[in-house]
């Protein structure tokens, strides 16, 4: 008898525990529909900041991260928030930027290839080669970029997050950008703005594909 109530006890806790974990799962179902999309508008230029902190815990170093010695302050601002924002990146981040010099966003998007997010970026030939530009430490961290063959300028200044979140504006991802320059950046949830994103950055990502450079 003793034996049979312990079995019985135990099929109820099992019971208890697969209703609980039902219930679990139906409230984060719950939760991410009553999400608020991300809608936020982002002005520069950005108050200096110190971002050294966000970085090394996007990085996984939590506790283990020395106190940055930087005289500048800790602070939420445009930028560390738009970093926030391209970090969010679980699955995939797409770039199409005129320039990208920032060596913040850069080690981001850094972070992101490492963590197995699939990174592709679209970027001008020209402005990829000038002086400080995060390009080439990208390209040699494997991430793959492309870069246009015509005479004028890829002009674009946009990110798609995981194909649902939209980061466009003015802004160039550049340091001069981000620190002196009256610049803005709308980031935002919204399908029917993402989308159309979504489709010119496919379009060009093949338009700009290596195999149809002329100059090999």
């Amino acid at each position: 008898r003793g034996e049979g109530m312990w079995e019985v006890g135990e099929q109820r806790r099992a019971g208890l525990a697969v209703a609980v974990a039902a219930a679990l799962a139906l409230l984060a179902c719950w939760w991410r529909r009553q999400r608020r999309p991300v809608r936020e508008v982002l002005l520069f230029p950005s108050p200096p900041s110190c971002t050294a902190a966000l970085l090394a815990e996007a990085a996984g170093l939590g506790a283990e991260v020395r106190p940055c010695l930087c005289p500048l302050p800790r602070r939420d601002c445009s930028l560390s928030r738009l970093l926030r924002h391209v970090l969010s990146a679980r699955r995939s981040l797409d770039l199409c930027l005129f320039a990208f010099s920032s060596p913040q966003l850069g080690r981001a998007v850094q972070l992101l290839h490492q963590r197995g997010v699939r990174v592709r970026v679209v970027t001008d030939a020209q402005y990829m080669e000038l002086r400080g530009s995060q390009i080439g430490l990208l390209r040699h961290t494997g991430i793959q970029v492309r870069h246009d063959q015509e005479s004028g300028y890829m002009h674009h200044k946009f990110a798609i997050v995981d194909r649902r979140m939209l980061i466009t504006g003015s802004l160039n991802w550049t340091t001069q950008a981000i620190q002196s320059n009256r610049e803005n950046v709308l980031v935002m949830e919204d399908t029917e703005y993402v989308k159309p994103f979504l489709d010119e950055f496919e379009k060009i990502w093949e338009e700009y594909n290596p195999a149809k450079y002329t100059f090999f």
